[in-house]
């Protein structure tokens, strides 16, 4: 309801103002717009429909995310190796037993 007020309030302001697009440069310098959906409902009042939903989205997340990690932890373990093979970096074994 008060998303319904505020676009009547804004479509009465745009028809004083003259039209304007939402993508297109304001008059104010330094000022930018980022499009983006908050309204619920059109300028006739009519209730927009529900955005597109992605179906498992949580499960492809994890679909991609695990084996990409799986393979990057053995990509650094094997550098690792590499590294201590030729003795590039080779963390030194102190006593700390003191």
């Amino acid at each position: 309801m008060a998303s319904a007020v505020l676009g009547r309030l804004l479509g009465l302001s745009a028809v004083r103002s003259g039209p304007r697009s939402p993508l297109s440069p304001s008059a104010a310098p330094g000022r930018t717009v980022t499009p983006s959906r908050t309204a619920v409902c059109s300028s006739s009042g009519a209730i927009l429909p529900k955005p597109k939903k992605t179906p498992f989205g949580l499960f492809r997340i994890a679909l991609v995310v695990i084996p990409f990690l799986y393979v990057g932890t053995q990509i650094s373990k094997s550098f690792a190796a590499l590294l201590e093979e030729h003795d590039i970096f080779v963390p030194e074994d102190d006593d700390d037993d003191d």
